[in-house]
């Protein structure tokens, strides 16, 4: 109920069903973690996503890439 993200579009946290840019995706990103970066549940949610393993999109400021370097 608290997260920063409630009322954002989910397009910018999960990329597109068609190809993405690099760029696209870089600004999407970007964007989407200027919103989890003023969150007051951020780390809930990154916790979260580490323990489902979740594999797409922004979770707690981090996409799918820097997830799994974390998680091992």
């Amino acid at each position: 109920m608290r997260a920063a993200c409630r009322g954002h579009s989910a397009a910018i946290f999960f990329a597109p069903t068609h190809f993405e840019r690099k760029e696209a995706r870089v600004a999407r990103e970007r964007q989407a973690k200027a919103v989890c970066a003023m969150c007051p549940v951020r780390k809930e949610c990154l916790n979260y996503a580490l323990r489902i393993h979740e594999p797409h999109g922004i979770w707690g400021g981090l996409n799918e890439v820097e997830r799994r370097a974390i998680a091992g």
